[in-house]
């Protein structure tokens, strides 16, 4: 092994090496970044997890815990080594004392030892159990900044009046303000039925806190075993124990989706990145074919050659590693500043040693994959290369395909390991290749569809033709920028036509306060508040229990994402289809009675999105538990829906006969002008204390803020699959380098200048930006209708001025990259290239 020759074509090549290196590097530093964030993540939030939780175990419940829940908590909270605290948490309006402002917020009544682990740090330092005395609240300054007051104001909730006698400045259990849209107001547990909040139907979370000292926690088994007894006694499906290993709190869900979504963004890349790897590998080889050749002649086997260039590649890869470990890094720096306000505050970031040997094996493995074929060509090389041109040596094709499929599969595998969901990794690399098959298909058709006729001028017609340069990866590099520019331009078009939808144009006409609880009772006086015509929407809550006679799995239904069957629904009855509603499946709502298909069941209308989840159907049977009471109800039809998600929906809809006598409470949606929604806000509460009024509009803008910062970071790791596009333009530049040197002599040697060479290389690359970037922006505008029509229900907008902007940054782009890369062939002197040359 000569390692010295090894060096100096290292040397000797440093352009191509230098950009195989970066994109070795650039395969690895978003996905290694990422990996290590999340493994931060993990570790802080399951060090913190008794913070979060606020003990060793939690048992919660929407509705009061069943008899012998209570039984057992109660005797536990009376055994040796055992501290329970109990606390009540719901969402209620909170007024001014005067009549003024009021604001949502989100309600706890709390023991004095309340929470037993972590804490809720008053800015006095004060034990928040001292200040919470009868009439006293402690709030979020938050929730005084929205009222207008101060400490020591006095403030309406429910039926009672409290006075602010702290700021709460951190609260362990809820260490992100991001999420919450209610600001927190606490007040003493003894003051819970003062309030009048707590009734038939309110929407209140039951939750008792478990602290284990001793021997009761360090012993595991004993742990477990009090879990299981207390698993044992709750109701199933109503009530939830929990313990701090176990419990997902909704930032960590929050965050572990985002990054999931970044971790596909980073997977694309990698597969870009590895394009470049073998392009950018193949330009290095493409120049050194000649040198092959006289190695050969001079009695050098194969094997010599593949073995030397092995190591070279090998050398290049490894540095290709270490440097995308440093990048990633750094990156992994600045993600802190990026999720600011997304992450806790205890969060230490460390580059782990596991870190670092992913990131060399999975950087090893796509070198592997993408330089198997430059590599297979070198071993094609013959000494007679040298006298005469000739393509290839035929190779057996069945063992490279094979190669390439084992290569491919070890990826395969690795991505989705990473990705850490083997379905959803699965559909992700489908979907991705996918893409790039449809951009290859369309940049084939912009390809077959460019004009070359002889009227056109000549600099078009040279440039057009040097697209199909041998070398050129001119279809690479264009589905590479396409695909990049698609998924870029699709996030950014989704993302605007969300925030022009929900936040910067509500939809005029759409409801813009929800007034929530409101009793039975309170019906008419709700309508009188109102001054005008309003529906009310029965609400009665239950859960679904099974389909078929088939039960739900509440284990399976819990690793699902996004909705689930296993949650509490919202059911309600009427007997006619709302505005927005129409039939997919079934005649009516419901069967008549006389109808040959009717049945004694009670009958339901399920809505397409539930039915699709739980593969149901017209006919089917699904058990429900109505608070206690289990129903049996026959799917009369399945119903969807032509409005925006803003509008009224309901998942099952019964007939009025079947849920009119069961507990439920009624729901309005109103549509107010945007000035006059506070003082209905204020005249409701302070009538109807109990009713919870949902300002949407307010909402929506706050979510549209959330939604502004993760397109802002998606963004962030979107650009590096443009970088990887850009290389593969670098590799493509540098492998037809000569090529392009030959051509620009023989333009100047035949009368032209330089600015004539200038222009075709321009042109060349102008033809490649604009044919890439109207590919990219039709995939993205279809994927963009797509989403926005049949997934998120809204409206959709071209916005063509954003995909002009994305389209003049691609061109800006290649052209930047093309003329720094070109420049020393356009001034290439004719006499030189050909003294050179003979």
């Amino acid at each position: 092994m000569h390692l010295r020759y090894i060096y100096r074509e290292i040397i000797n090549s440093r352009g191509q090496a230098a950009v195989y290196i970066l994109c070795v590097a650039l395969s690895l530093v978003t996905i290694v970044a990422i990996d290590s964030f999340r493994r931060d993540i993990d570790t802080s939030l399951l060090s913190d997890a008794k913070n979060l939780l606020g003990g060793d175990i939690r048992v919660r419940s929407h509705r009061s815990f069943s008899p012998e829940l209570t039984k057992q908590l109660a005797q536990l909270a009376k055994e040796p080594g055992i501290e329970a605290t109990r606390s009540w948490e719901l969402n209620t309006v909170v007024r001014r004392a005067d009549g003024g402002a009021s604001v949502l917020a989100s309600l706890m009544a709390v023991e004095p030892n309340y929470p037993l682990y972590g804490e809720v740090k008053l800015i006095s330092r004060k034990p928040m159990g001292s200040r919470l005395k009868p009439g006293s609240a402690v709030v979020q300054e938050s929730l005084l900044k929205r009222l207008g007051g101060q400490v020591g104001d006095r403030v309406l909730v429910g039926n009672g009046d409290f006075g602010v006698v702290d700021l709460v400045e951190r609260e362990s259990a809820r260490p992100l303000s991001f999420f919450n849209f209610a600001p927190r107001i606490f007040v003493s547990a003894t003051e819970l039925e003062r309030l009048g909040l707590v009734g038939l139907g309110s929407r209140v979370h039951h939750q008792m806190l478990l602290k284990l000292s001793g021997g009761r926690l360090q012993d595991k088994g004993r742990f477990e075993q009090l879990v299981t007894s207390l698993e044992k006694a709750a109701k199933q499906g109503g009530e939830q124990v929990d313990t701090y290993l176990t419990a997902q709190s909704r930032m960590k869900r929050f965050l572990d989706n985002l990054l999931f979504f970044l971790s596909l963004i980073s997977v694309f890349t990698l597969l870009l990145a590895g394009i470049g790897v073998e392009r950018g590998l193949n330009a290095l080889f493409s120049r050194k074919k000649n040198t092959f050749a006289m190695i050969r002649s001079m009695g050098a086997s194969t094997g010599f050659v593949v073995g030397h260039y092995l190591v070279f590649t090998l050398f290049l890869t490894v540095a290709g590693c270490l440097l995308g470990i440093v990048l990633a890094l750094s990156v992994k720096q600045v993600l802190p500043v990026m999720f600011s306000g997304l992450l806790p505050d205890n969060l230490s970031m460390r580059m782990a040693l596991s870190d670092i040997v992913e990131g060399v094996w999975l950087g090893l493995l796509v070198a592997a994959l993408f330089t198997y074929g430059p590599l297979r060509a070198v071993v094609d090389v013959r000494p007679a290369t040298l006298f005469r041109h000739e393509r290839r040596v035929p190779i057996n094709k069945y063992k490279t395909f094979l190669v390439l499929l084992c290569g491919a599969a070890v990826v395969l595998g690795s991505l989705v390991r990473q990705l850490d969901d083997f379905k959803t990794g699965l559909y992700f690399l489908t979907g991705a290749a996918c893409l790039i098959i449809v951009m290859s298909l369309l940049v084939t058709i912009v390809m077959k569809l460019l004009p070359a006729g002889h009227r056109l001028p000549l600099s078009y017609r040279q440039a057009v033709r040097s697209l199909n340069r041998p070398g050129g990866s001119t279809r690479t590099i264009m589905v590479a920028f396409g695909a990049s520019l698609a998924v870029l331009l699709t996030i950014e078009l989704v993302e605007r036509n969300m925030h022009d939808t929900y936040i910067s144009s509500y939809p005029p006409g759409s409801p813009n306060l929800f007034c929530l609880d409101i009793q039975k009772n309170q019906r008419s006086q709700f309508r009188e508040l109102i001054g005008a015509r309003v529906e009310l929407f029965p609400v009665v809550r239950a859960r679904l229990l099974a389909i078929n006679g088939v039960e739900v799995d509440l284990s399976e239904e819990r690793k699902r994402k996004g909705d689930r069957l296993s949650r509490e629904f919202n059911l309600t009855y009427r007997e006619k289809l709302l505005q927005d509603e129409i039939l997919v499946s079934g005649k009516t709502l419901f069967y008549k009675a006389t109808a040959p298909d009717s049945s004694p069941l009670a009958q339901v209308s399920v809505l397409d999105r539930v039915a699709t989840m739980g593969n149901m159907k017209t006919g089917d049977v699904l058990t429900f538990n109505v608070q206690g009471v289990r129903l049996k109800a026959k799917i009369s039809s399945i119903r969807s829906r032509n409005a925006s998600m803003l509008y009224p929906f309901f998942y099952f809809v019964f007939e009025k006969k079947q849920l009119e006598e069961a507990p439920q409470t009624f729901f309005a949606a109103l549509s107010l002008p945007v000035d006059t929604i506070g003082q209905v806000e204020n005249r409701i509460v302070n009538a109807l204390p109990n009713v919870i009024t949902v300002n949407v509009s307010e909402t929506a803008s706050e979510l549209g803020n959330i939604i502004e910062k993760m397109v802002r970071i998606i963004d962030f790791f979107a650009i590096f699959s443009i970088g990887a596009g850009s290389l593969i333009l670098v590799s493509s530049y540098l492998a037809t380098r000569m090529a392009r040197v030959r051509e620009a002599v023989y333009y100047k040697v035949l009368g032209g200048d330089s600015l004539f060479v200038s222009k075709v290389f321009i042109l060349e690359n102008l033809i490649l930006a604009l044919g890439s970037g109207c590919c990219g922006i039709l995939v993205a505008q279809a994927a963009s209708f797509s989403i926005c029509y049949f997934m998120l229900d809204i409206s959709y907008s071209s916005c063509w001025e954003r995909s002009a902007v994305a389209l003049l940054f691609l061109v800006l782009l290649v052209l930047g990259v093309g003329t720094a890369t070109l420049r020393s062939v356009i001034r290439e002197k004719p006499a030189r290239f050909l003294r050179n040359s003979f």
